[in-house]
């Protein structure tokens, strides 16, 4: 059954102003609010948008709560796929509103939570257990729905607004391709859903799927943001026994204790003495996992040749933010050492975002710590103000709080 929370929402949802008529049921344009970034590095505009409706194989949702993530400051920069004017956001839970046609398994009032990377369980992407990247629907940086590269948002004047990877959730409603909608308990309280829609799900996952941790075994960890403290609650989820956290804020060391970190290293503080030989120093001669949760092709240099020789593995989870070339040392590479990417610590959304939810219920996973803020949709520049200042992890945005 619907939690109170997820009846109220329904009930809301029923009565939007989408303005059906007696004779056709169909989904119609939805007028409503949005964070609107009209040029790189301005402050969100909250303007009346119309969001359409949704087409063949697309879920219209009611955005309940979104949330501020690293990347989002890197769109909003303009470092990568300039376009605009945009609605950014694209880590939130809602309910969905209506659907449109081909669309299984989803119906209004459904509890889900949408996710940058799509899993349609068909193509050899989704079907393969060492793969996470769907070739049926697949991901892209560019704005633009991904079956037809148009967009749903239109502002007051009738203008197009651009998405942000096909989510866009800094806005009260939104359409994502069936693909990208995940399906959520509803008893699952929707800040935390809101977390594992993105970031947290990221960090656990980089962790749990893609390093695959072993118990006993030594982690480090660059940057102790919300991404970096969900590797740390994942590496502690798998069993190490080492979980060292990097960061310049020495704030970060109190916070990373309660996420599961061990030491703590602030590279600031070190003298003489460089990060990789302070690694060695507490490992015996490196870590066995390296994560970097920053973006800086610098950092990823260091977290690779501060792993083990012939064995360490890194993993690199920071999109970085001058789309600068990475430089490793060759030798290295050649000893063993290994290096990847991962998108969304290489989870497929509708099979393991739900396993963690779970998780996070029987508290095998404690992610709750990872939101320090929340505002409504009117103060979102506070939460780009709070992010960019190092004083947030994640600041949760609600659409009704300012009704």
């Amino acid at each position: 059954m619907l939690s109170s929370a997820a009846c109220l929402i329904s009930s809301r949802v029923s009565s939007s102003v989408t303005l059906h008529s007696m004779e056709d049921q169909s989904p119609k344009p939805i007028r409503c609010k949005a964070a609107v970034c009209r040029a790189a590095g301005e402050p969100l505009v909250v303007e009346e948008i119309v969001v359409d409706p949704p087409k063949e194989y697309e879920i219209r949702i009611k955005i309940v709560c979104t949330s501020l993530c690293h990347s989002d400051i890197t769109f909003w920069r303009a470092k990568v796929a300039t376009s605009f004017p945009r609605i950014l956001g694209h880590e939130a839970y809602g309910v969905v509103e209506s659907v449109g046609e081909h669309v299984e398994g989803f119906a209004a009032g459904d509890t889900v939570v949408p996710t940058f990377l799509g899993q349609c369980d068909h193509c050899p992407g989704c079907a393969s257990e060492h793969n996470n990247l769907c070739t049926t629907v697949p991901f892209v940086f560019g704005p633009g729905m991904r079956r037809d590269g148009t967009t749903r948002f239109r502002d007051a004047h009738g203008n197009p607004l651009h998405d942000l990877v096909a989510v866009s959730s800094f806005s009260e409603y939104t359409v994502v391709d069936v693909t990208q909608v995940v399906k959520i308990d509803p008893a699952v309280p929707p800040k935390l859903a809101c977390l594992l829609s993105c970031g947290a799900s990221t960090g656990v996952g980089a962790a749990w799927r893609v390093a695959k941790v072993q118990p006993g075994s030594s982690v480090v960890i660059f940057g102790l943001g919300s991404v970096g403290l969900a590797v740390a609650q994942g590496a502690k989820m798998c069993g190490a026994s080492k979980i060292i956290g990097v960061d310049m804020n020495p704030d970060k060391e109190e916070v990373g204790k309660s996420f599961g970190v061990t030491h703590f290293v602030n590279p600031s503080q070190l003298g003489n003495s460089s990060v990789t030989e302070e690694i060695a120093k507490l490992t015996g001669g490196g870590a066995d996992y390296s994560f970097e949760c920053i973006g800086v092709s610098s950092v990823m240099t260091d977290a690779f040749t501060s792993t083990k020789p012939g064995k360490g593995k890194t993993i690199i989870l920071g999109l970085e933010k001058d789309n600068e070339p990475i430089s490793l040392p060759s030798l290295d590479l050649l000893s063993g050492k290994c290096i990847m990417g991962s998108y969304f610590g290489g989870l497929k959304p509708k099979t393991d975002v739900p396993t963690l939810a779970r998780k996070c219920m029987n508290k095998e996973l404690e992610l709750d710590g990872l939101v320090t803020h929340e505002v409504g949709l009117q103060e979102i520049n506070t939460a780009f103000d709070l992010l960019l200042q190092g004083k947030s992890l994640r600041c949760i945005i609600w659409m009704d709080k300012d009704k």
